[in-house]
């Protein structure tokens, strides 16, 4: 048996190492460890709790707007307020564009040199060698594609910065809704980029995620994981937020439930905390880091809904809320375009490297064309705020969507003042080491099996762990 760490893994945000197990060419045994604390619980304690939405954004330097919406979410439930119909549709446009930009940048930035094959220049080098299949033609067209991403993925930040004041970290969403009033300048001005944006999803990014997909079909085989999924909802569509886009619910050991917040908990037996802070739900969480703990191997909980792993993503979204899948998906599965195919009818194909991609890609146009009418519900000069007091004393929390997985933000305030405030990030879910009954995390388990034919390069470990996007 042969023993391969990875550290850190590259083209991700933030730190992470992998250590795997090899014998007979497959991965045996995996462990996922997030080297970095970060520890902005500890930070927000006795501040104002206005100041956790603007704070909260630095936790991730690439999903920031998505902390920011949890934030408001958890700061609306506790204040005990809500956005009117304005501020709603500017946070899901907010959102929306950093989705947009986040899921371009995942494919073309981060994954797609995995599949298709650069110049040995930077930043297409370093990387792993030996499993590059498109043929030069192919591949010279999706080497070009990287530069255009790179202007897609500006005009999305544009967009966030419009109404959101910024981009990355936005100004623009506080409690009681958000701080921009719309304008027709303003509206024109978003739409008009979306539209580009659309023209580039349709006719460029998801035709290039079939192709890569039919030329690597193994991979819809490898890296299936737990097969739980656990999805908060995200991207309201009534102000009394009933319904989302995007549905809140979870899937485990193949049956669908609704979405019960409180059978979330954290354990830490192998991570770097406290031992007393396991098994608490994180309204009750505490951060408590104990960097010497010997069963400790990594920062990052273990979250666990109903007391097993469960992935989170948009693979995860995308199953519970099975929606209509694009032409291109009736095209690479041989299905005429007339029929309707819904994304649980690529069955285990879903649950894979590529099925992870794929659920991205169609999640992103699914988006980006539900924004475009978004833009259009919006009523220039019609407030977008109401004013929202702070309570002397108060719990809330607010759950909602990174483009990498589920976000939730719990508050406890006294006095005025953060009590206590707990972040269970989008990629602890995925991320995570196993828990105190030995259950390994999702992006663990979905490596156990991944075939290695080089233990010098080690391509298709890196390419299970990054089509979590962690």
């Amino acid at each position: 048996m042969a023993k391969l760490v990875i550290d850190p893994v590259t083209r991700l945000e933030g730190h992470l190492k992998i250590e795997v197990d090899v014998e007979g060419g497959k991965v045996k045994d995996a462990k996922s460890s997030g080297t970095l604390f970060r520890g902005f619980e500890i930070i927000l304690k006795g501040r104002d709790p206005r100041d956790a939405s603007q704070i909260t954004q630095r936790i991730c330097g690439v999903c920031p707007t998505a902390h920011g919406t949890a934030s408001v979410r958890c700061l609306d439930n506790a204040f005990g307020v809500k956005p009117p119909t304005n501020g709603r549709i500017i946070r899901n446009l907010i959102l929306g564009a950093d989705f947009l930009m986040s899921h371009i940048l995942h494919f073309y930035h981060l994954v797609a040199l995995d599949y298709v094959k650069g110049p040995d220049t930077e930043p297409f080098i370093p990387r792993y060698e030996g499993d590059y299949r498109l043929d030069p033609k192919t591949n010279k067209v999706a080497v070009e594609q990287y530069i255009k991403a790179l202007d897609i993925r500006q005009k999305c930040h544009q967009m966030v910065a419009l109404f959101g004041g910024k981009a990355p970290h936005v100004y623009g969403m506080v409690v009681g809704g958000a701080t921009e009033v719309p304008t027709v300048d303003k509206i024109v001005s978003f739409k008009w980029r979306l539209k580009e944006i659309q023209e580039f999803i349709d006719g460029t990014y998801l035709p290039t995620v079939y192709l890569v997909a039919g030329a690597y079909k193994d991979l819809f085989e490898v890296g299936p994981g737990c097969k739980n999924l656990i999805a908060f909802g995200v991207f309201p569509l009534d102000d009394n937020e009933k319904t989302f886009l995007l549905k809140p619910g979870a899937y485990t050991q193949g049956k669908d439930s609704p979405l019960d917040q409180t059978q979330i908990k954290e354990y830490v037996k192998y991570s770097w905390y406290d031992d007393k802070t396991t098994g608490l739900h994180p309204s009750k969480g505490m951060t408590v880091p104990d960097p010497n703990k010997k069963t400790g191997y990594s920062f990052v909980k273990s979250p666990r809904y109903r007391d097993l792993p469960h992935e989170a993503g948009p693979l995860a979204r995308m199953w519970v809320t099975n929606p209509v899948l694009s032409k291109n998906a009736n095209k690479f599965l041989g299905v005429d375009e007339k029929k309707e195919i819904r994304f649980r009818d690529l069955g285990d194909k879903a649950f894979s490297i590529l099925g992870r991609i794929a659920a991205r890609a169609e999640e992103c146009k699914l988006v980006a064309d539900a924004m475009d009418k978004w833009i259009m519900q919006l009523k220039p000069g019609a407030p977008s705020y109401v004013k929202a007091d702070i309570p002397k004393e108060a719990m809330g929390f607010g759950l909602s969507e990174a483009p990498r997985g589920a976000l939730g933000h719990w508050i406890s305030i006294k006095d005025q003042k953060i009590d206590n405030y707990q972040v269970c990030s989008a990629t602890i879910w995925n991320a995570g080491p196993k828990d105190d009954k030995g259950n390994l995390g999702p992006i663990e388990q979905a490596l156990i099996g991944t075939p290695v034919k080089d233990i010098k390069n080690p391509f298709n470990i890196v390419r299970v762990v990054r089509s979590f996007d962690p």
